[in-house]
């Protein structure tokens, strides 16, 4: 096996060795080619004028080394750009690099221009200009920046090693902080990310302190020359290459650059008649005795013709606004930059600006969109993350799937920060330990942004993202009780308004150790379950749960401002109770030892887990309770209905399979029947039907399914007949069916020919279609 050394991979994660791809681009159909080209006019194939050079006697001999890469040949190169056609690579990205080492080249003259005020005086604008020449399929990348001399050309190009801009680092260490944090990457590294799309790539350079130089490669090796043609940049750097849709791709990664971008475009036009074509037409003309005509005084109009126009156009017209401090900024900015950076339409929701500071530094504004996306809570799709990370304003990439937890995916956004490296690695950044501290910085600040929404505002936000709230909360347990603080339901305090676990807490007792919730399917079923009834009656307010997601959000929570949560639907419900009550029910649980005893061990054997006397029943005479860590009969049923679930699941058989508490209420007339029947016959078969039939109703009241339905309809069907004082074993009346010989004969059909035999839908079809071609000759006709 061919064995490549380490520093290998780090050629192959920019692709370096992909001068194999050769691509070419469309652009406008139109190819009108104007004198006053602002842009520098470089021959496509400059290195056939190199011999140029040979007046210099320090350049008389031909530069064609070798481009070393850590000690690798040219031999090394080609096996290894062999290996490199079988693997795909982010082409695009060549130009975002490009621009930025140009963004770069003007950050260091602008720099430099700060001590040596002359540095700039031929070359004052600082701008980044694009052209592509599609005749000879080349693209044109011109800079007004710093430029290289012929050493540094064959230093900082030559070799991968090599950096431009940590040379220039050195030079200015004195410098503030922030002016050095202005100047973008590495530059050897980023540059030959253009080799990803171009076979042959040429730098023309023009430095303050030497001659113009050129220097070419092909990946495999580089030549370096004066230009023959002398200084025709004034200063600065252009570079040709095969184009894509390249303003796409600056807006996409470079549309926040601190320096303008300008993009050679064409354009159609409305032009008025020239004035030699008027004069020919308004001239005076002579008619066949020589009299001269004049011209009519009413001047007709002047005729348009539309023309096609080539100009620069400015592409990075959208300035980052982050880098302002957020007092500056007005909300229409803020919402015209949200439009322009998510295409929305509607305007965001609410947003915060922001600059972090500590482990990692980043400014950063975070949207909420007003309405949630349609595939929310598509599990199974795909999305980008909506946050956009840029590096000192050159934009990495939106794919960072974990930038943001599941349940705030519907955040957009952007952040950029100056200390995460803009080099090779720029595409690895996933797994950079400082994109989880800028992750968890996102979060908190997104919260902490809910937190303060105005009423009118959050109640918007819920009734769209509720949802992802919740499932936030058993899903990120380092920020549950941030997140609970932003919980609403709905509760027994008021019929339709939502209502905060806080404000729960506040209106509670101070006798009321705990908070009470029931989950259900709807309010209605909630408010009529007979696990409340005792607590509505007391006062007590209990929480609605209506929401699917509501009780998985719920059983995440242990407790809320140091009060636990209850649900009513299970084992443990303990009410405040005078001693007097306390004495009462221990006199009942007395009087009713036998009947529990016999509900347990006879009437319910093997069905129920034990039977008690209940405290939260009122009306109902019973109820089925599922144990402390059990399944209430709404999470029950919301299991059985997640059809992904394994029908052979260990932990849902047993959570299904797990007996209930039956609570009885001893108040209630039919209980205390039993009872009384119980006492005098253990074996009283009606007392034994009634018990196993309020089983089955409690199991349905409490929002359990039934097991054997039928058995349930046949005990219904008994108790009517006993309460119509019928015979219980009465069958219906059976009915006398008529003789065989009474019923009309079958008709005999005869034999189908099937040589012969078309289908009746044939035969129709065969008629629609003449009555269709009668109809059509007719309207030929007519």
């Amino acid at each position: 096996m061919w064995n490549i050394p380490k520093q290998l991979w780090l050629i192959l994660a920019v692709a370096l060795v992909v001068a194999i791809v050769k691509c070419n681009f469309a652009s406008a159909n139109d190819k009108v080619k104007v004198d006053n080209d602002a842009s520098p006019s470089v021959d496509p194939n400059p290195g056939k004028h190199k011999e140029g050079s040979r007046t210099d006697d320090e350049t008389i001999q031909k530069e064609e080394e070798a481009i070393k890469l850590d000690g690798i040949s040219v031999s090394q190169m080609k096996e290894l750009r062999q290996k490199a056609e079988h693997h795909t690579f982010q082409a695009e990205i060549f130009l975002r690099e490009l621009i930025s080492n140009g963004s770069d080249a003007l950050d260091k003259i602008r720099l430099l221009s700060l001590t040596d005020p002359q540095a700039m005086e031929t070359k004052p604008e600082l701008s980044i200009r694009i052209k592509a020449d599609k005749e000879n399929n080349v693209l044109h990348i011109t800079d007004t920046g710093i430029g290289m001399t012929k050493a540094e050309l064959i230093s900082n190009l030559g070799t991968i090693a090599r950096s431009g801009t940590s040379q220039f680092f050195k030079k200015f260490s004195e410098a503030s902080p922030q002016e050095q944090q202005d100047l973008i990457g590495q530059f050897g590294v980023g540059f030959y990310s253009s080799f990803l799309v171009a076979d042959r790539v040429v730098v023309t350079s023009k430095h303050n302190n030497d001659t113009q130089h050129i220097w070419e490669s092909d990946a495999g090796s580089f030549n370096v020359f004066e230009d023959p043609r002398g200084n025709e940049l004034g200063r600065g750097t252009t570079n040709f290459l095969e184009p894509t849709t390249l303003e796409e791709l600056v807006k996409k990664y470079s549309q926040f650059i601190n320096f303008n971008i300008y993009l050679w475009k064409s354009k159609t036009v409305d032009v008025e008649e020239s004035a030699e074509e008027e004069e020919k037409k308004e001239s005076p003309v002579e008619d066949e005795e020589g009299k001269v005509e004049e011209a009519s005084q009413e001047k007709p109009k002047k005729k348009k013709e539309t023309k096609t126009v080539w100009d620069w156009e400015l592409v990075n017209d959208t300035k980052p606004i982050w880098l302002r401090k957020a007092a500056d900024i007005e909300e229409k900015e803020y919402q015209e930059f949200y439009k322009s950076l998510t295409k929305d339409y509607s305007s965001a929701l609410a947003y915060t600006h922001f600059q972090a500071e500590g482990e990692v530094s980043f400014k950063s504004i975070l949207f909420i969109p007003e309405r949630a996306p349609s595939d929310l809570y598509r599990e199974s799709m795909k999305r980008n993350s909506n946050i956009k990370l840029y590096v000192r304003r050159v934009f990495i990439s939106d794919e960072f799937e974990d930038f943001m937890p599941k349940y705030l995916s519907f955040i957009k956004g952007i952040v950029d920060s100056d200390d995460l490296p803009l080099n090779v690695s720029r595409e690895t950044l996933q797994q950079n330990k400082l994109i989880k501290v800028i992750r968890k910085k996102l979060v908190r600040k997104v919260l902490d942004l809910l937190k303060k929404l105005p009423k009118e505002k959050f109640e918007k936000f819920w009734k769209e993202y509720s949802t992802v709230i919740k499932m936030g909360v058993f899903e990120d347990p380092g920020n549950r009780q941030r997140l609970s603080k932003l919980l609403r339901f709905q509760s027994s305090n008021h019929p339709s308004d939502l209502t905060s676990l806080a404000e729960y807490v506040e209106r509670m007792s101070e006798r009321q150790k705990v908070i009470y919730y029931m989950a259900g399917t709807s309010r209605k079923e909630v408010e009529s379950s007979p696990f409340v009834e005792r607590l509505l009656k007391k006062g007590i307010e209990v929480l609605y749960l209506v929401d699917p997601v509501d009780e998985y959000c719920m059983n995440s929570l242990p407790e809320f401002d140091n009060k636990k949560f209850q649900n009513v639907a299970k084992e443990g419900l303990s009410l405040e109770m005078s001693e007097k009550t306390k004495q009462r029910i221990a006199d009942l649980e007395n009087d009713f030892s036998e009947t529990l005893k016999w509900l347990k061990e006879d009437a319910l054997k093997d069905k129920i887990e034990k039977a008690v006397l209940s405290q939260r029943l009122t009306k109902s005479p019973c109820a089925l309770v599922a144990s402390a860590w059990g399944w209430s009969g709404n999470m029950e049923r919301l299991m059985r209905s997640q059809t992904y679930s394994k029908s052979q699941d260990p932990t849902q058989e047993y959570y299904m399979k797990e007996k209930k508490v039956f609570e009885i209420n001893p108040y209630h007339p039919v209980i205390k029947a039993i009872k009384q029947r119980v006492n005098e016959d253990k074996s009283d078969p009606l007392a034994l039907s009634v018990a196993r039939l309020l089983y089955d109703a409690a199991t349905l009241r409490s929002g359990y399914l039934l097991k054997d339905s039928a058995d349930f309809a046949d005990r219904i069907d008994v108790m009517l007949k006993s309460a119509l004082n019928l015979n219980p074993d009465e069958g219906a009346e059976e009915i006398e069916e008529d003789a065989e010989e009474d019923l009309p004969p079958i008709p005999k059909e005869e034999p189908i020919d099937l040589d012969t035999y078309v289908p009746h839908f044939v035969k129709d079809d065969e008629k629609t279609k003449k009555e269709e071609e009668d109809k059509k000759e007719e309207h030929n006709e007519l």
